[in-house]
């Protein structure tokens, strides 16, 4: 009787360690893929940057040699990287993010046979090459959704890669991976890629997908960190012995950043439909000559604040003691956004949106006379409310710029002007842009 009881034990310990190593081998093989195209998106993320980073220079070098050279540069750049778009990939267009979310609502039987316009190799060469263009032109737009629309082409051809035999993967879970991977390598922001897949592109529990999601925004930002070193996208602000009177500026700077950036959301959106009215070529070559010609009289002769993606502009107000902006550089900031981001090239709005969100708390600041570490704080405030009004992503927005500055302390004092970005932006337009662009995409996509 023993020896059948340790025989049917052995026998039972047999079969549970096969189950085990079956579900441990099918749950590597599961993890593969999102590893490899984490590790490319971490690659790529980082040459990116660097070519964004080297436009902008050269940009930069050219106009103090010449500043008469922006009314040929601006017109040109303006054109050449709608051009680009138009003719090779028509939804590598503007910032990326809507055709992602367009990209996980396609994720069904029934139109997967979509998701390649909008996630595509063609899709990453015509993203980075358009808003290089673009940028280098004086264009006020930012990489950081480019790079997570390339993040999401990369995972999405890793996946088609996979042979039949691979353990079943979801394709909307690899997309939104993807996506999240692409934001943290791009702001070396980790928990702001998770936040972002979560609250923004994400209407999935994220239990069904929380390891790979973690590891790969892990594996991507370390990648990224091992060419780039480990850095800060900002750096370290002053913010010390700032006392609990700053909540006062921070929900009344953030209630202004919501309702500007959600009216800047609409402008954009108006822009866009009336683009779609001019049919030829032609008259989309003229409309966008006067857009770089407008840009290029603003930089001549008032600023060149409007050009670019504007970091400059918070590096200068954050860690310089000129922390004091015109009052009239918020208003070149969504300016420059609305003619470069619906010019039809590619390029994003996180980092124009941050810009203009700090050159609102640098203005207001002034006008509180507040100290150089209360300035701060209403800067870091600005901007995450400002890119709250155009995500409606506030938890998003005061994780990302939270990681940029490592200003843990002011947790409190971020979400704060996200919620109140949040309710103010409301009163202006119910959807963010991303949403009501993505929609846009998903009609137009079901169109072609």
């Amino acid at each position: 009787m023993k020896r059948l009881i340790r025989y049917a034990r052995t026998i039972l310990k047999k079969s549970f360690d096969n189950i085990r190593n079956e579900r441990l081998k099918e749950n590597l093989l599961q993890a593969v893929p999102f590893w490899i195209g984490s590790i490319i998106t971490g690659i790529i993320a980082v040459l990116y940057a660097q070519i964004f980073a080297f436009g902008e220079h050269t940009l930069n070098k050219i106009l103090n040699w010449h500043l008469w050279m922006i009314f040929i540069i601006a017109p040109a750049g303006f054109v050449l990287s709608w051009w680009l778009v138009k003719k090779y990939a028509p939804y590598a267009k503007g910032s990326g993010i809507p055709q992602v979310m367009a990209s996980v609502e396609l994720a069904n039987p029934r139109d997967n046979h979509l998701i390649h316009k909008l996630l595509s190799f063609r899709i990453i060469i015509i993203k980075i090459l358009s808003s290089f263009v673009l940028v280098s032109s004086g264009g006020a737009i930012g990489r950081e959704g480019p790079t997570i629309q390339i993040a999401g082409s990369i995972f999405r051809k890793v996946y088609e890669f996979l042979p039949a035999w691979w353990p079943k993967i979801s394709k909307k879970n690899m997309i939104l991976t993807g996506a999240a991977a692409g934001l943290s390598a791009a702001f070396n922001t980790p928990l702001g890629g998770i936040v972002f897949a979560v609250e923004e592109l994400s209407k999935t529990h994220i239990n069904y997908f929380k390891t790979a999601l973690f590891t790969a925004v892990i594996i991507a930002g370390l990648t990224a960190q091992s060419f780039a070193g480990s850095y800060l996208y900002l750096g370290y602000p002053k913010t010390s012995d700032v006392t609990l009177w700053i909540m006062f500026p921070i929900i009344f700077v953030s209630g202004i950043a919501g309702i500007l950036s959600s009216q800047l959301s609409v402008a954009m959106l108006k822009i866009n439909r009336l683009k779609k009215k001019l049919k030829t070529d032609l008259s989309n070559v003229v409309f966008l000559v006067i857009c770089g010609l407008i840009v290029a009289t603003i930089a001549y002769f008032i600023n060149r604040d409007i050009l670019g993606s504007g970091k400059d502009i918070i590096e200068r107000v954050l860690f310089t003691e000129n922390k004091t902006e015109a009052w009239y550089v918020p208003i070149l900031r969504m300016l420059g956004p609305a003619l470069a981001f619906t010019s039809g090239g590619a390029g994003g709005i996180f980092a124009p949106a941050l810009s203009t969100g700090a050159s609102i708390g640098s203005v207001f600041a002034n006008l509180m006379n507040l100290t150089d570490n209360e300035t701060n704080v209403l800067i870091l405030a600005g901007m995450v409310s400002f890119l709250t009004g155009i995500t409606r992503a506030p938890f998003t927005s005061a994780i990302l710029v939270l990681e940029m500055t490592d200003r843990h302390s002011l947790i409190f004092h971020l979400m704060l002007a996200g919620m109140m970005s949040s309710i103010f932006s409301v009163l202006v337009s119910r959807h963010s842009l991303y949403e009501e662009l993505k929609i846009n995409f998903l009609r137009d996509i079901k169109k072609d």
